[in-house]
């Protein structure tokens, strides 16, 4: 397995193309040849997220595209909740199969990228060779819509209750993008107190500065609203997937997670057997967090790798 980790000149170099789809357009990096393997990214990410695998999977084989998802980036940003529930999401991954004259792919997600990936399978199964989701595993659709389920068991200051107010998480965000950048905290109090905070931070232990700065300069153009419009269209999401209660993921899947990923603490990953009928790959790495594929490149890797291989 190539362990070459892809620097922001490296990742410059890689070819972008804009694809029109579902309405909007995507910018997408796109490397190598074979079977197509969409990375999707989740918030506050990038497609820049995934910078350590788009070599090594193109090396082994795989035509390798990398969206920056909608609401980020250079891909369009529409200003309402109501475009971002996941499948909306997931219709834009179909559009970019078919603008690329693709009958399916293999789609690896982490984090709200997961989230869409499930949903596509379960939405376009037939668009979906396999399916892998870090960080954020599938689950049984809730009886009643997730967010009063969240501030019920969670509180108003949960994070993601508090996102849901439009245009008041944004202005906290944005006003210390770095901070922002750097913050794993779940609490609105947490993320209130940062935001005037001038404190030059460090980058994470697994990021040089060169990285953190291609973060920082993109929110700081985009701000953070498309992301959190994601979080605020997740009632909308309940809502519009009636018609998915009870479907299974029959695909090839996998799981992958942190044993330190702060997700465990509020979803659980036990009932993933119920929707993934062919689950053949469930791994934790041992001691990792949330921002998995930048902290533990070579073991997320290798774990995609001997996935994609067994299809």
């Amino acid at each position: 397995m190539s362990t070459r980790y892809a620097d922001v000149p490296d990742w410059e170099r890689l070819p972008v193309r804009r694809v029109a789809t579902n309405g909007i357009e995507l910018s997408v990096v796109e490397h190598g040849e074979g079977p197509a393997v969409v990375l999707c990214h989740g918030f506050p990410e990038l497609a820049f997220s995934w910078r350590h695998q788009v070599y090594p999977l193109a090396e082994a084989g795989f035509r390798v595209l990398i969206p920056d998802m909608r609401g980020y980036g250079d891909s369009s940003r529409p200003a309402g909740p109501e475009g971002y529930d996941a499948l909306t999401l997931a219709a834009d991954l179909v559009g970019l199969l078919d603008a690329l004259g693709l009958d399916d792919a293999a789609f690896v997600g982490h984090d709200w990228g997961a989230a869409v990936v499930w949903n596509l399978a379960l939405a376009h199964p037939d668009r979906v060779r396999a399916v892998a989701g870090l960080s954020v595993p599938i689950t049984p659709r809730p009886p009643v819509p997730p967010i009063p389920i969240l501030r019920k068991r969670l509180g108003d200051g949960f994070y993601m209750v508090w996102f849901q107010e439009p245009g008041v998480a944004d202005e906290v965000l944005n006003a210390n993008v770095r901070r922002t950048l750097l913050s794993d905290d779940i609490e609105a109090s947490a993320w209130q107190a940062a935001a005037g905070d001038d404190d030059p931070l460090r980058p994470r232990r697994f990021m040089t500065e060169a990285e953190l700065d291609v973060f920082i300069r993109t929110f700081e153009r985009t701000g953070f609203t498309g992301g959190l419009n994601y979080y605020r269209a997740m009632d909308l999401t309940w809502q519009r997937t009636e018609s998915l209660q009870g479907r299974t993921i029959d695909c090839p899947s996998m799981f992958l997670t942190g044993s330190k990923d702060l997700v465990a603490q509020f979803m659980s990953a036990e009932r993933i057997g119920d929707v993934l009928t062919d689950l053949r790959e469930n791994v934790t790495v041992d001691g990792a967090g949330h921002w998995i594929q930048q902290e533990r490149p070579d073991e997320v890797t290798e774990a995609l790798l001997r996935f994609l291989r067994s299809l």
